[in-house]
């Protein structure tokens, strides 16, 4: 992670503060994804801890608009184990690599995430952006991921394509779908630019754009 101040950047792009890469690995298991979920219980713990060190980081932003810098890396590492699970399981299926157990950057791992460190942060944005302004992009992401209710449970756009392109695996010799895995990239890459602003890692909106592919798109 970076130290120094993010660069000004467009909406979206390489220069975003939340960048989310994914390369697609060839051939895949046509079968394998039947048991990639077993790093869910280790990510269970892991968030709850995210949940009660950002509410102390809530409280050290407001009184001194700075987030904490080891809660900073660790819910950033968080973060980015989740997003290397999700893309090995069943948010993308697109690689057989297992997620080590690490919260660290790991470049040779095919799903990379990086969050820059703020400077400041804003205390009038930390007391509304994590529920009043976030709700437009929790209804977006509602309709990628899926959610549970009384009675019943959907697994969300990111499921329902990513059940297909196994299907399809299976019959293609592990060959994913090459325009389902950038549909899928792209919502995931807004799912988690959503997360680190609900987290309050930055102070920039996220953008309401579907961008799509593995690297993340030019500025």
């Amino acid at each position: 992670m970076n130290d120094a101040p993010a660069p000004t950047a467009g909406p979206g792009g390489a220069n975003w503060p939340v960048r989310v890469t994914g390369t697609l690995e060839a051939p895949l298991s046509g079968w394998l994804w039947l048991v990639k979920w077993l790093h869910v219980i280790v990510l269970l713990f892991l968030w709850i801890a995210v949940f009660f060190l950002t509410v102390v980081a809530f409280f050290v932003i407001l009184f001194t608009e700075r987030y904490p810098r080891g809660i900073f890396d660790f819910n950033v590492g968080v973060l980015r184990w989740t997003w290397r699970v999700t893309y090995y399981s069943y948010g993308a299926l697109a690689t057989d690599r297992y997620p080590p157990f690490s919260l660290a950057p790991l470049e040779d791992y095919p799903a990379t995430l990086e969050v820059d460190y703020p400077e400041r942060l804003s205390r009038g944005l930390v007391l509304v952006k994590w529920w009043l302004l976030a709700i437009p992009h929790y209804v977006v992401v509602a309709i990628f991921t899926g959610g549970s209710g009384s009675g019943y449970s959907s697994p969300g756009l990111i499921g329902v394509l990513v059940i297909f392109a196994a299907v399809v695996m299976l019959f293609r010799g592990g060959r994913y779908p090459g325009g389902i895995f950038d549909f899928v990239m792209g919502m995931n890459r807004w799912s988690l630019r959503v997360a680190a602003y609900a987290l309050l890692m930055r102070d920039e909106y996220p953008p309401f754009r579907l961008d799509q592919g593995g690297p993340e798109p030019p500025g």
